[in-house]
């Protein structure tokens, strides 16, 4: 599906005007899902850029809102903000979708994390208004310890999630909103669907996260895809093969929420 792009303000957020992307497939029907994605960046990046992500899930008939969330970038701004805008979208949707319309959040690696947080604190705010979590590559642990964080340098990657970790953590706060794969409290989530791929530094985190939250109950969609699909790239890491998960990631997302509006 054709997706078209424009770029909008949500005057009214709690923490102040948030400039947002907006894509939308070109024949989205009545009621289809709002997305609010958070772009990555090793929490350092801020500003809109084009997301590959957001227009892919966008193709599958989703409204999907990549919003600057990120000015500042030390926690708890980031989240504080997130979750602002999550409370106006919860509350007044901003003319996307409509009442009818799933509202979830997700993110790709830093964005993945700032997700997760957001997902809990919204459990413990506002439970019954998220439908679902979509954490891509989620940079959940702040000890960098997986077996396969030792894959970081060779895309690159490294010393930048170290610097971003860093930099996000420089309050000197490490709640888990922070540092969601230390948190020991995760039932009541809203359910998650969770995407890694075999040659990607940040699995380990991911697979983790996904055991966690399925030992607390919460439901849980997982998609490792192979080596060589390309993945590592949406992080900016260095390309390692062809990008051939877009098709594969927009079915998986259009199963999650064919999943979740049935339930």
């Amino acid at each position: 599906m054709p997706v078209e792009i424009k770029d909008m303000t949500f005057d009214k957020v709690a923490s102040g005007p948030v400039s947002v992307r907006v894509y939308q497939g070109a024949d989205y029907a009545k009621g289809a899902p709002v997305l609010l994605y958070f772009h990555g960046g090793a929490f350092t990046q801020s500003g809109l850029t084009h997301c590959p992500l957001a227009e892919c899930i966008a193709g599958t008939g989703a409204i999907v809102a990549v919003p600057n969330y990120n000015e500042g970038g030390v926690f708890p701004r980031p989240l504080e903000a997130g979750f602002s805008i999550f409370s106006y979208l919860a509350k007044k949707r901003a003319g996307l979708g409509d009442r009818k319309s799933l509202l979830l959040i997700g993110g790709e690696e830093a964005g993945g994390n700032v997700a997760a947080g957001v997902a809990l604190k919204a459990r413990d705010h506002f439970a019954d208004e998220l439908d679902g979590q979509v954490l891509l590559s989620p940079l959940l642990d702040p000890f960098m310890a997986t077996p396969s964080f030792r894959k970081a340098d060779a895309i690159g990657m490294h010393d930048r999630w170290t610097d971003g970790w860093n930099h996000y953590l420089s309050g000197g706060v490490c709640h888990p909103y922070a540092a969601p794969s230390m948190c020991s409290r995760l039932s009541g989530l809203a359910p998650a669907l969770i995407i890694s791929s075999e040659d990607d530094p940040l699995l380990d985190e991911g697979l983790g996260y996904a055991a966690s939250l399925r030992a607390a109950d919460v439901k849980v969609q997982q998609l490792v895809l192979p080596a060589g699909t390309g993945w590592p790239t949406i992080y900016s890491g260095t390309p390692n093969g062809a990008e051939h998960w877009a098709g594969v990631v927009a079915d998986r997302f259009a199963g999650f929420v064919h999943t979740i509006s049935t339930a």
